[in-house]
């Protein structure tokens, strides 16, 4: 037993797997070290979502489309609500898109839109 895992064999097929005590504090402080980064990349995100919605509204827009699913796309929901700006599920080239790809946020600009030159994407990766 020196490492983090102990295997005995419990019948001529079967083994049993158990945690050593250094196996267990390694687990504690790999789920600690997710944590951190989870956390981290949440406040990213949310930092820059919020950077984005200010620059949507001082657009003169309160409507957005969000492209996308999963966490990313669920922080940004959260941030419009927080701003008071509404989300909207249809297709429509008036306002601005928050597209997901890939764990990145993309604001895609209107075509009519001053800022739509503006290159604004943010990399929010874990």
């Amino acid at each position: 037993t020196k490492g983090c895992i102990k295997v005995a064999q419990m019948q001529r097929r079967r083994l049993r797997y158990l945690l050593t005590s250094q196996g267990i504090a390694e687990k504690t402080r790999l789920t600690g070290e997710f944590l951190k980064a989870s956390l981290k990349w949440y406040r990213i995100t949310r930092e820059d979502s919020k950077r984005y919605l200010k620059q949507v509204k001082q657009a003169g827009y309160d409507t957005v489309r969000i492209e996308g699913d999963g966490d990313l796309a669920e922080i940004i929901y959260l941030s419009c609500l927080e701003a008071g700006i509404k989300v909207q599920n249809e297709a429509d080239d008036t306002y601005p898109v928050f597209r997901i790809e890939n764990w990145r946020m993309v604001v895609a600009w209107p075509p009519s839109s001053s800022t739509s030159n503006v290159n604004n994407s943010s990399s929010t990766k874990i």
